[in-house]
């Protein structure tokens, strides 16, 4: 498979994390994650095998292709940064043993 079309897979697996994100859906959110840390590696190997092909130049389109994939790729990863954020925090607060959304108790 091509670095190009793993970039489109990635890209369509990222979006669908989105929706898992503001879903709060963090079953399917870290299902779709492993799928694409799965095809990042694939990407990693892919790139090695083809070192002997590395000076062949990408076209303006391939390369204008990749540039908006990985573009939107970055974009996805923020807006579920986003959504999970918040979450963990909770989580950190609450496995620290702080939590804010209750009264803290005192001898007032």
């Amino acid at each position: 498979m091509s670095s190009l079309a793993l970039l489109k897979e990635m890209s369509q697996y990222s979006h669908q994390m989105v929706d898992a994100a503001r879903a709060n859906d963090w079953d399917r959110l870290s299902r779709l994650e492993r799928q694409v840390a799965s095809l990042r590696d694939r990407l990693g190997v892919e790139d090695a095998l083809n070192l002997p092909n590395r000076n062949r130049r990408l076209s303006d389109d391939e390369r204008q292709q990749r540039v908006k994939l990985i573009n939107r790729i970055l974009d996805d990863d923020k807006e579920v940064r986003v959504h999970t954020q918040p979450w963990l925090d909770n989580v950190r607060q609450l496995l620290s043993g702080r939590r804010t959304d209750t009264p803290p108790s005192g001898d007032a």
